[in-house]
């Protein structure tokens, strides 16, 4: 099936180059991308600036970079890289790290092929940040989403907010009872439900569905405050760029720094998944909330009948919100002491909890209607809640918590980055950041930890030829590995924070780079960003390429990116047989490639943030 999306026009040397609407990953389009790959957005003066060419040739091959008017301005020789593994593919590499000169329109020929345009210069990364935290108002449930603020595409009606009681066909969230016995028995034949309702409206929808998950909301609100929070203590970063006042959301120009507002929308919706007093699981959080069935594409949150039910508390979910729910409690301290106070309280609830429930894991099997998010090893998420309350409280019993995980003494960081189901990673980030009552000595292994973890991407990446940090051992790219990669930029990035290396602000570059356009698709990742970007993510509400009459993702959607699994019939249809950074198919239906999701575009902002300050 060709996508349906208009051609794309890109205006260099005064020729209009057409690229077809084929989908990325087809054959078809494969003929007319340019070989000459770069970032599309631009450059930094002071940054490395590489670019890989797709060559059969062996030699080295000569080079020109031309300004906007088609002069060359600077020339070299290529770097033969030989068979990549990631794109099964010959590659040289050209290397023109030497031209500083600001400018817009340049582009690279090689071998009898030219790149995209792109800038050297500064000031693209801002708005990419941006629109990387902007995509969380139109993803927000329970409120009409203003057309004058996120764009006039975007208007909607609230989501999950009335119901049949308000006339309305929408199963709204205000009242939500719990997912009956059979439907929730779990793999060990365990059964639950209780005999209450909960009022669960607001929060932000979790990807292409409606649902609303606690634990991938965790990560993504983390990731958002963490943003903000490494403004407090690193010199030199900016708070500028989350300011009252600098994002569209409608809360701007109230006082409060408009990042905190957005964070405040996730925040209070786990306050509601949290199990009332009198409960049999008082002070555990439920799972998730979501439909009783899959919806089709396309379908508008309002315009969705199906009946929403509340799922099994879990302790995963549980010490997300006493993590998440301490975090907050010291950023909103400033701006809502008594916001603060309600975070904290539940969150010392929801920690004591969870050490009284601390293997009430989700059930595999309960993935009808929505993902089942199961999580069996939740040591991780105890060192994270622990390592939080810590640093917000001081108190010894977290302290001593925290001191027995074999996270805080071992290495808490994978090489291929982190996600949801494994967050050791945020709290040793936030442990080193953040001033705390640790011993000195504590806090200088804390940062080496740190420093370390980015040592090792920054050695994997000197292999690269397309500049990747991704780099699984297996050599295939993995669900999400765009979200991987925009988690190993910010561990790169926090070490150059702690140490001023260069070698760690140019990996956390280059690895931008790839999903800019530095891959073996030619193709930027981010809607908006570049001259050919990833415009058709699954979605049942962003969806195009289904209703012309519905809109695209917003600009700053970050997409799932090559995964070699090929889990959906498009992309095994497809791709099959593909090189690993080629497993990617720009197609609303291909949720295992192209999928958008809130912790991918919050890895994203806390990664182009750091980005936009360079």
């Amino acid at each position: 099936m060709v996508k349906n999306t208009l051609l794309t026009v890109i205006a260099c040397v005064g020729i209009l180059l057409l690229i077809p609407a084929f989908p990325y990953g087809s054959a078809e389009e494969a003929e007319h991308r340019p070989r000459v790959l770069v970032n599309q957005l631009g450059y930094l003066p002071d940054g490395p600036k590489r670019a890989t060419l797709l060559t059969d040739a062996s030699e080295p091959l000569p080079w020109q970079l031309r300004d906007a008017q088609g002069e060359p301005v600077a020339s070299g020789t290529t770097k033969p890289a030989g068979l990549d593994p990631t794109a099964l593919t010959n590659v040289h590499v050209i290397d023109f790290t030497a031209f500083t000169d600001p400018g817009t329109g340049y582009h690279i020929a090689a071998d009898g092929s030219q790149s995209f345009p792109f800038a050297v210069g500064r000031g693209f990364y801002e708005a990419l940040a941006r629109d990387a935290v902007e995509y969380f108002y139109p993803a927000r449930s329970g409120i009409a989403i203003d057309g004058a603020i996120a764009g006039a595409a975007y208007t909607r009606p609230a989501g999950h907010l009335v119901g049949p009681g308000d006339g309305a066909a929408n199963k709204g969230d205000r009242d939500v009872p719990c997912l009956g016995a059979e439907a929730s028995r779990d793999a060990y034949g365990i059964s639950w439900t209780c005999d209450y309702s909960l009022d669960v409206t607001g929060g932000w929808y979790d990807a292409g569905d409606h649902g609303k998950y606690v634990v991938n909301g965790g990560i993504s609100v983390a990731q958002l405050m963490s943003a903000y929070e490494r403004t407090l203590y690193i010199d030199g970063a900016s708070r500028a760029l989350f300011a009252d006042g600098t994002l569209a959301i409608p809360e701007t120009g109230n006082g409060i720094p408009d990042i905190l507002d957005e964070i405040r929308w996730e925040l209070e919706f786990f306050l509601k998944m949290q199990v009332p007093d009198g409960e049999k699981l008082a002070g555990m959080v439920h799972h998730k909330v979501h439909d009783t069935d899959w919806i089709g594409l396309p379908l508008l949150p309002h315009e969705n009948t199906n009946p929403r039910a509340l799922h099994r508390p879990s302790t995963a979910a549980t010490l997300n919100l006493a993590a998440t729910g301490a975090q907050g409690a010291r950023l909103f301290r400033k701006f809502h002491p008594a916001f603060a106070d309600r975070l904290l309280m539940a969150a010392e609830r929801a920690y004591a909890a969870a050490k009284s429930n601390p293997d009430l894991y989700a059930p595999a099997t309960d993935s009808v209607g929505g993902g089942a998010y199961n999580d069996n090893d939740v040591s991780d998420e105890f060192y994270w809640a622990a390592a939080e309350l810590f640093i917000t409280t001081g108190d010894k019993a977290y302290r001593a918590d925290l001191e027995a995980s074999p996270y805080f003494t071992g290495d808490g960081f994978r090489d291929y980055g982190f996600d949801w189901g494994y967050v050791a990673p945020l709290a040793t980030l936030s442990l080193s950041l953040v001033p705390n009552g640790l011993p000195a000595d504590d806090m200088v292994r804390l940062r080496h930890s740190v420093i370390e973890a980015a040592r090792r991407v920054a050695d994997l990446q000197e292999d690269r030829a397309f500049g990747q940090i991704y780099a699984p051992a297996d050599g295939k790219y993995g669900w999400g590995s765009n979200h991987l990669t925009a988690q190993l930029g910010i561990i790169v990035a926090r070490a150059y924070d702690y140490t001023g290396d260069q070698r760690f602000r140019a990996a956390a570059l280059e690895g931008a780079d790839y999903l800019l356009g530095r891959n073996a698709l030619a193709l930027s990742y981010i809607t908006g960003h570049g001259s050919a970007y990833s415009q058709n993510q699954h979605s049942s509400w962003f969806a195009h390429q289904l209703d012309p009459s519905l809109p695209r993702p917003p600009n700053g959607a970050l997409a799932g990116g090559p995964n070699a699994w090929l889990h959906d019939a498009i992309a095994a249809e497809r791709l099959a047989g593909c090189a690993p950074q080629l497993c990617y198919i720009d197609d609303i239906e291909s949720w295992s490639t192209n999928e958008i999701t809130i912790n991918w575009n919050a890895a994203l902002t806390q990664f182009a943030a750091f980005l936009a300050e360079q």
